[in-house]
């Protein structure tokens, strides 16, 4: 009933159909266990012979619920909710990477995102070669190694606002035999539905604009139910291989393409590493979601208002945002984004870092925190926080210049915003 629905109808109702006499809203189901009868009822579920729950590391009905309205958002066939962002990303690679394996990945990715990948990971013992969006099709493929697993990207890249050639990077991965992972967290499927220009799994931190109030920490994995693992069985042998620690079931040959990859991802990954989302942060979340495609329209008017006033100032050095006309981006934003892309705009300053402080330091509508795509507008100075880590080239290479400065638009009024910053930059020396 709700697949056909638009994906504001999904984001109020999607997710959970409450029966006669049942609650209206998403019960928060807070235990950690589930009863049963007897032994051989609750055999099935370890064996992953029946469906429900036994322990909440593994799955929760408040957590399944609002996976599933994810899901029904971005147009998948399942999803799990996972404790942060970086829990998603993680998952989503080590679930068909393991150690020996290789990923390939945008340079323009989220700070922590490119850690992860580049620092803790690596000592997992996968290696990771990063390439430039933009490069040609026969450039990035050169990237590609006969252990190569992945193909990874950001719609919006987190905060250099690069906006990812989809269809690109999906040719190159399914050329390469390997799925495309996007992770869609800025644009959020009220703008962009990645597996409609071919991503095979998305995933979000959905601490941000899904959550959209700085309430409560979490991540999600979409799958689109389109990969065919069991077409590659060499390369994705954890998929399409007997698992010893589950009687050797085949999650291809069990839950089809369709379930496999989220089935594996929960029975194994979320087992073994438990990075659960509590419920009550998914109930939160769920109260997000609701009123998602009604904030997303707002976040993107004041983003291009403030991106607007901020190009013609004299004390900017130069403005990124894909809804300017002279953007870089305009043109994959008019086709990828064309109802708009976040409320996160990028610029840098004359003055450099110096000029940076001063700008932020005398903000007052605007905080500074570490957090982006929230109800109440943020600011950030990435190069001294959540890039801090990488090294100049890197953070060259991702877009993340010294003297960038990360703004979220927040639900003001923009008028207000940009009195705020007009009076903020006339304190730059």
């Amino acid at each position: 009933m709700m697949k056909n629905k638009g994906t504001g109808t999904k984001a109020v109702q999607g997710g959970y159909t409450p029966k006669n006499g049942e609650p209206r809203q998403i019960p928060i189901v807070q235990s950690t266990t589930f009863k049963y009868a007897t032994g051989e009822e609750m055999g099935k579920l370890f064996d992953l012979e029946a469906p429900g729950y036994f322990y909440t590391r593994l799955q929760n009905p408040t957590n399944d619920a609002v996976a599933n309205k994810i899901a029904l958002m971005e147009g998948g066939t399942a999803a799990m909710l996972t404790s942060s962002g970086q829990a998603a990303n993680l998952f989503a690679i080590f679930n068909i990477a393991n150690a020996g394996d290789h990923i390939v990945a945008s340079t323009s990715i989220y700070g922590g995102t490119f850690n992860l990948f580049n620092t803790t990971m690596r000592k997992m013992g996968i290696d990771f070669t990063f390439v430039d969006p933009d490069a040609s099709e026969e450039e990035i493929s050169a990237a590609f190694r006969p252990n190569t697993k992945a193909l990874f990207g950001e719609t919006i890249a987190n905060p250099a606002l690069t906006v990812l050639d989809i269809e690109k990077f999906a040719k190159i991965a399914h050329d390469h035999q390997v799925p495309l992972i996007i992770d869609n967290t800025f644009a959020t499927p009220v703008n962009c539905r990645p597996f409609e220009w071919g991503a095979d799994i998305v995933t979000h931190s959905t601490t941000k604009y899904m959550d959209g109030h700085g309430a409560c920490v979490g991540g999600a994995i979409v799958d689109s139910g389109n990969f065919d693992w069991a077409a590659y069985p060499d390369k994705f042998p954890g998929l399409t291989q007997p698992d010893e620690s589950y009687h050797g079931i085949v999650y291809t040959e069990r839950f089809g393409k369709e379930g496999a990859f989220i089935t594996k991802a929960t029975a194994q990954l979320m087992r073994d590493l438990g990075a659960i989302q509590s419920p009550q942060h998914a109930f939160y979340l769920n109260n997000g979601l609701e009123s998602l495609h009604v904030r997303m329209p707002r976040h993107c008017e004041n983003g291009q208002k403030i991106a607007e006033y901020l190009s013609k100032h004299p004390k900017v050095k130069s403005v990124q945002y894909c809804g300017l006309p002279g953007d870089k981006y305009y043109g994959l934003a008019q086709k990828y984004l064309p109802n708009g892309s976040c409320g996160v705009v990028s610029f840098r300053l004359d003055g450099g870092r110096q000029a940076c402080e001063q700008f932020m330091n005398n903000l007052k509508l605007a905080a500074i925190e570490t957090h982006v795509a929230d109800a109440r507008t943020c600011c950030l100075h990435p190069a001294s926080t959540t890039h801090r880590q990488m090294s100049d080239a890197e953070l060259e290479a991702a877009g993340v210049f010294p003297d960038l400065i990360r703004y979220s638009c927040g639900l003001e009024d923009a008028a207000d915003l940009i009195a705020d910053i007009e009076q903020a930059l006339e304190a730059v020396e």
